[in-house]
Order: C-alpha cells, then sequence, then structure tokens
C-alpha cells in the first residue's frame, strides 16, 4: 500500500487515544450513585472512539514486540502498549491511574472486510474498566468501524452496531445503538441508548453523537419525543417520491446535520474543537499531535523498538516526506534517462544497420521518457503523460 494512504502514528499509539478524555473516568468514580456512575462510564465508552472522526489515514503496523509508552502527569494516568501478536494481529494496552483510582486494559483484533467501495473493521477483543475506589469493572466491545469511498470519492467514515457495558458488581447494563448513516443521512453519528438495572428496568436514556456531543435525559421525555420524530419522519417519507436508481459508484458524505437537544437534557460531555493546524497533520486533535513528542531525558532509555522512535518515520512526523520521496524519484528517473542516451547500433526491419540518436536534454517535468527495442527492432520512443 502507498504510505501517502498512512498517518504519522502506529496502531499501538492510536490506542492510546482512547484516554484523551480520561478526566469523565474521575468523573465517573466521584459518584456514589452506582447508575451515575454507569452514565459516565457510558460516555467515556463513547468519547474513545471520537477521535476516530476525519482521521482517515491509515495507522502503520506494528511490529512483533512493539511497544509504546505514555505518562502523563498533568491528566493523571500512564499508559503502555505492546504488539503482542503478528497473525493474527492483537495489540494489547494497559492504563492506570497515578492515584490508583482506576485501570482501563483491553485487547483489539481489528477483523477486516473489504465491500469492493468501503472497508469496515470489527474491533474484536474486550476493553475493561475498572473502578478501583468502589471494586467495579465494566467491560464493552467497540462498534463497527467503517470507511467509505476508498476508491473513488472523499473517504468518510462512521461506525455503527450494539455495545453492551455491563457493570460486573451490580449487573447493570447500558445498551448503546450506533446507528448507520442510513438512505438519507438523518442518522450520521446518532448514538442512542438505556441504561436498566439487572430486572431489565430502564433507568434513563443517553442520546447524542459519538463525533460531538452525548446527552442523558429521563425516560418519558425520551420516549415523547421518539415517537414525536418517528411520526414527522413518516410523513416526509410518504411527501418523497425516490426512483429506483442504479447505485453511484461514489457514496457522498451525507450533509451534517446539527443534533437537535432535547427539552430538559444534560450535558455529559462535548468534543473540544480541532487545533487550527489539524488538516496539515492528518486531522490529529491536539491529544493526538503530542504522542510522537520524545523527552531528551528519555530518549537514550527507550528501547529502540518504541513506537515513535524509529528514525525511518521521522519524515511522516515532521510532515517533510514530500520531498524526499520526490528526490529518490528524480534521481532514478535521471539515472535510467542517462543510461538510455547517447548513440546506439540498431538493426532497422529491412536490415542494415541505423544510428538513432536520442537527445541527451532532461526529459520535460512531469513526462516519463522510455525508449524500447532489441537487437532485431527498430527503437521506440514513447512519451508518457504523468
Amino acid at each position: 500500500m502507498p504510505v501517502i494512504f498512512n498517518e504519522a502514528l502506529s496502531f499501538l499509539q492510536r490506542l492510546t487515544e482512547f484516554m484523551e478524555h480520561e478526566y469523565l473516568i474521575h468523573k465517573a468514580s466521584s459518584f456514589a450513585d452506582p447508575v451515575e456512575r454507569m452514565q459516565w462510564g457510558a460516555t467515556f465508552a463513547v468519547s474513545a472512539v471520537a477521535s476516530q472522526w476525519e482521521c482517515t489515514g491509515k495507522p502503520f503496523n506494528p511490529l512483533l514486540g512493539e511497544t509504546y509508552e505514555l505518562v502523563r502527569d498533568d491528566l493523571g494516568f500512564r499508559l503502555i502498549s505492546e504488539q503482542v501478536s503478528h497473525h493474527p494481529p492483537i495489540s494489547a494496552f494497559h492504563a492506570e491511574g497515578l492515584n490508583n483510582d482506576f485501570i482501563f486494559h483491553g485487547s483489539i483484533y481489528p477483523k477486516l472486510k473489504f465491500w469492493g467501495k468501503s472497508i469496515e473493521a470489527k474491533p474484536k477483543g474486550t476493553i475493561t474498566l475498572e473502578l478501583l475506589e468502589h471494586n467495579e469493572a465494566y467491560t464493552w466491545t467497540n462498534p463497527t468501524c467503517c470507511v467509505h469511498n476508498i476508491i473513488v470519492g472523499k473517504l468518510w467514515i462512521e461506525q455503527y452496531g450494539n455495545v453492551e457495558i455491563t457493570n460486573h458488581k451490580t449487573a447493570d447494563k447500558c445498551m448503546l445503538n450506533f446507528k448507520p448513516c442510513g438512505l438519507f443521512g438523518k442518522e450520521l453519528h446518532i448514538v442512542e441508548g438505556y441504561i436498566q438495572d439487572k430486572s431489565k428496568k430502564k433507568l434513563c436514556a443517553l442520546y447524542g453523537k459519538w463525533t460531538e456531543c452525548l446527552y442523558s435525559v429521563g425516560l418519558a421525555t425520551f420516549d415523547a419525543y421518539q415517537k414525536n420524530d418517528k411520526k414527522n419522519t413518516e410523513e416526509k417519507k410518504n411527501s418523497k417520491q425516490v426512483s429506483a436508481s442504479e447505485e453511484s459508484y461514489e457514496m457522498p458524505v451525507p450533509e451534517f446535520q446539527s443534533m437537535f437537544v432535547i427539552p430538559g437534557s444534560v450535558l455529559l460531555w462535548q468534543i473540544a474543537p480541532q487545533p487550527p493546524n489539524s488538516a496539515q497533520m492528518y486531522n490529529f486533535t491536539s491529544f493526538a499531535m503530542v504522542l510522537n513528542e520524545v523527552d531528551k531525558e528519555m530518549e537514550s532509555m527507550l528501547l529502540r523498538q518504541t513506537a515513535g522512535c524509529d528514525l525511518t518515520s521521522e519524515p511522516w512526523r515532521t510532515g517533510k516526506w514530500i520531498k524526499p520521496v520526490k528526490k529518490k524519484s528524480d534521481s532514478r528517473r535521471n539515472k535510467e534517462w542517462h543510461a538510455r542516451t547517447g548513440p546506439s547500433q540498431r538493426t532497422g526491419r529491412r536490415g542494415g544497420s541505423i544510428k538513432a540518436l536520442i537527445p541527451t536534454a532532461e526529459p520535460r517535468t512531469g513526462f516519463i521518457l522510455a525508449a524500447t527495442g532489441t537487437e532485431t527492432t527498430s527503437i521506440c520512443l514513447t512519451v508518457t503523460k504523468m
């Protein structure tokens, strides 16, 4: 795969982005009510996949045994991740609070499926969050990620599938539904769900967009909104006549629609705005941009298999990879050109010797000049525009 499709992070560092909103873990641990803890734990699970929005680049594949370590004293956690298997590719991570208040760990085995116009990545593996102060463990599996228009058109990402978050101490569950885009894009990035107790009684509702925000609202208010919204959707479908036509090879990016906030809702989480230079840095967030930063005091102690320390990836981390690649390509092209220049003896079709004079000037930028021929055939010059 061409390196232009990669981003300047390894998959181990991509897993580290789960901790971008780790303050939600501290928030969950601060509540005495288990329903509140479940609510904020579910919010952390949703925010953990938000960093993938607009990051359409492919992270570099870690080598077997490769590790990545991150210590953030300002955020109150440390993390280590490692590539523990090559076939199948399995990455494991372990994070813990510096105050011994939580442990966050898991393993990811991305199962890929190619659908022609899109790639679907199903992240097999269990993720566990332990709140040590309350002796609770929450487990879940991330939703399926799909990248559209991998051949033609603008790349865009959606997450879909059901996520079940379980509190193994109280048997409470949070059932979240990451909705697929749909025909008109109305449910793009929408996530909805309920928190229920061990008797499956619904306690409260959660809704929002995994790319933007998450809200909590009472059951009666949410159900009333759902009924009204369903009625309006059916009326719109009846008023529109959709003609059956062939599916376009390019799936257009659905139009952005702002999130409607139900009256009486409580905001649990809202994503921070992207930094000004995000577009020039692979659409990274501020958290992701510092993952390749190496402290000079630590550099001599880090192992060479540590992700982010490989000198060969330096051009991709600094954004200077374009110039070296172009220089290498131009140098190879010039050598091939000089090898073909100068007088050479060839035999014409009717016999006899002919002298093929090839200009010794450099080829024009943007063109490749190829010379083909054998000792028994005439020489043929082909100019191909790049």
